[in-house]
């Protein structure tokens, strides 16, 4: 971003600088042009027509009048090539709709090509060149010709790369894909251009009709041409973000890459991801802010039609915006983001708006039609690696739980373990192990069913009584083990009596069981508890276990059950 003071500077010295340098280049370095006003008119027509078919390369526009300034130079001199040129530049400033922030483009590109019209009449004049229809007689004289040619493209990408580098503050490589495209068309308009001198010279004014359709054409077909390599790279692009996603199993790491592809892609300032929660209402899932400028919005959901996200869900039909006027009257203006170009897009599945994406540019006309079309095979792309992701988390969750208490297994818990002994800093845990005394007598007496409802219900309390303390999970049977991080060996302790006592005191209740009385059934039960700790007890994450398992049998089940027994060295 151009600071304000280099704005300034930037208008003070056109108005010091571009007055003086026309009419020091009038007064000295003018040729006769009297009786070819007119033709010079027709000269500026032309250049400014083919100003308005420019390519856009690293938010620098490249466009072809070289060649016909090329013919005007060498009929007319510099004076009538640098007016035309500057009248063109205007031509393609004012196609290009500057927003008030972006005005300082216009000094810098007049003060940039008038440099380069002047230096590149210094180099021609250096080699011997002349004006007049008579410059291209000889070969000896095209050295001259070759002479400028390179100069005007050499100066024009050289003072580019300052100004790009110096003023608008952006790293770049001199030898980029802007210099490519320069070079490249340099070659096809520069022969066209010197067709145009020979014809005027021999046929005049009527020279201008014929290779000037010819110019706009050309301008027309590259300006395609680069549109759709912009567009094939882009889709090649989109294809390679797909499957990217679809390779992600975790769902916020699929929405992470999502986001960070998107603002690679396009020019993107908020990104809005909505997921929708039954048929109520949409709920903010991620907002990304490129410039980290607006926390994550207090109002994080919209009904049906409201704003524009609910709006696209509603009409399960996308909606694409150029500026801020053409969405002012949709209520909530999506948080009243200081935003003007909106991309906006259903996120579906199997016909199902699932979801919404919802792209928010500063910059007025930031999206063009066909990146709609992109965003719309990429949302495609985004539900179907959500889907795959939300099968993955289902899978590893029923591959960690135990199907009955739906707790980790002890295939999870031994994972954990382990993980936890290598990440930790916190050298410090205690684990609990409970057995329940004489369940096989539940199990006789009431029922399998009935033995099952029991481990369910005690699965629910230890899950609300250790919360976020730690982790409980089956260990098999009607064994549970719970890990608690941090803890020492007598805060395990005192955690496991609060356990013993919850389940001692406060009976369960079976429905499903194998008695003849109706309704539901009063059950008390008690435990054995053993409570071992690292690195107090053991060495590793496995002897920490058998050390709980072995207080618990030694120290409760053989002492009587219904007790609480710890790890003695």
């Amino acid at each position: 971003m151009v600071r304000s003071n280099q704005q300034i500077s930037l208008w003070l010295g056109l108005i010091l600088i571009w007055p003086v340098s026309i009419f020091i280049c009038y007064r000295h370095l003018s040729t006769e042009m009297d009786g070819l006003w007119m033709h010079l008119f027709v000269f500026g027509l032309l250049m400014c027509a083919v100003a308005l078919f420019p390519i856009v390369i690293n938010d620098t526009p490249i466009f072809f009048v070289n060649g016909i300034s090329l013919a005007v130079f060498i009929y007319f001199g510099v004076y009538a090539e640098a007016i035309l040129t500057q009248a063109a530049i205007l031509s393609l400033l004012a196609s290009l709709r500057l927003e008030k922030k972006e005005l300082y483009r216009i000094p810098v590109n007049l003060l940039m090509f008038l440099f380069v019209s002047f230096v590149a009449a210094m180099v021609y004049w250096g080699l011997g060149g002349d004006h007049g229809p008579q410059v291209l007689i000889g070969i000896d004289n095209l050295i001259p010709v070759i002479g400028y040619i390179f100069t005007v493209f050499l100066a024009n990408q050289f003072i580019l790369y300052l100004v790009t580098r110096y003023v608008y503050g952006i790293e770049g490589k001199f030898l980029d894909r802007g210099f490519l495209w320069e070079f490249y068309t340099l070659t096809l308009v520069i022969p066209t251009g010197i067709v145009l001198y020979l014809l005027y010279v021999e046929i005049g004014l009527s020279a201008v009709l014929f290779v000037g359709i010819l110019f706009i054409i050309i301008s027309f077909i590259l300006k395609l041409y680069h549109s759709s390599q912009r567009v094939n790279n882009q889709l090649q692009k989109t294809s390679e973000i797909g499957h990217e996603l679809t390779a992600q199993m975790e769902e916020n790491e699929v929405i992470d890459l999502f986001n960070e592809r998107i603002t690679e892609l396009l020019q993107v300032d908020y990104i809005l991801i909505y997921e929708k929660i039954e048929d109520s209402h949409l709920q903010l899932r991620r907002f990304i802010d490129i410039g980290h400028l607006h926390a994550f919005p207090e109002k994080d959901r919209l009904i049906k039609f409201e704003s524009i996200s609910g709006t696209v869900w509603g009409n399960k039909r996308g909606m694409h915006f150029h500026h801020r006027r053409q969405w002012s009257d949709l209520n909530d203006k999506e948080f009243d983001l200081p935003a003007e170009s909106i991309l906006s897009l259903p996120i579906e599945r199997d016909n199902e708006v699932i979801g919404v994406l919802t792209l928010m540019s500063k910059q007025k006309r930031a999206f063009d039609k066909y990146q709609y079309m992109i965003l719309s095979i990429l949302t495609n792309y985004l539900a179907v690696a959500m889907l795959n992701a939300s099968h993955y988390k289902e899978t590893k969750r029923n591959s960690e739980r135990d199907p009955l208490t739906k707790l980790f297994n002890y295939r999870y818990f031994e994972s954990y373990l382990s993980q936890w002994m290598d990440n930790t800093t916190d050298k410090m845990a205690a684990v609990i192990l409970i057995d329940m005394d004489h369940f096989k007598s539940i199990n006789d007496t009431y029922g399998h069913q009935s033995g099952n409802e029991i481990l369910k219900q005690l699965a629910v309390r230890l899950e609300t009584m250790i919360g976020d303390k730690g982790i409980v999970a089956r260990y098999g049977g009607e064994e549970f083990i719970v890990f608690l991080p941090s803890a020492t060996l007598q805060q395990g302790h005192l955690f496991a009596e609060t356990i013993r006592e919850e389940i001692a005191e406060e009976p369960f209740y079976i429905k499903d069981h194998i008695l003849e009385e109706d309704g539901a059934v009063k059950v008390g039960i008690t435990a054995s508890i053993g409570v071992a700790s690292y690195p107090e007890d053991c060495n590793s994450p496995e002897e920490l276990v058998r050390c709980a398992d072995r207080a618990m049998y030694i120290g409760a089940k053989r002492r009587g059950r219904n007790r609480v027994a710890v790890m003695e060295k």
